[in-house]
């Protein structure tokens, strides 16, 4: 599984994360599904995700968002 790389602005710095595409397709569809962007999106799991490095808080959150839906 090759990684993509996404940038966002978080709390005013750029910052990339490089994640699996299946990670970036659920995380898109959760977006969509709250009506916001990836970006604001990822700017909400970053907010609570406390010490833990962001892919992983992104991962963590498609596969609740993934685990939800099933």
């Amino acid at each position: 599984m090759a990684l993509q790389k996404k940038s966002f602005s978080l709390s005013g710095h750029r910052t990339s994360v490089a994640l699996e595409a299946e990670f970036w397709t659920v995380l898109d569809r959760e977006a969509a599904t709250a009506k916001q962007s990836l970006a604001g999106l990822v700017a909400d799991i970053d907010k609570t995700r406390g010490t833990r490095p962001l892919a992983s808080a992104l991962r963590l959150a498609a596969l609740a968002a993934a685990a939800h839906r099933h």
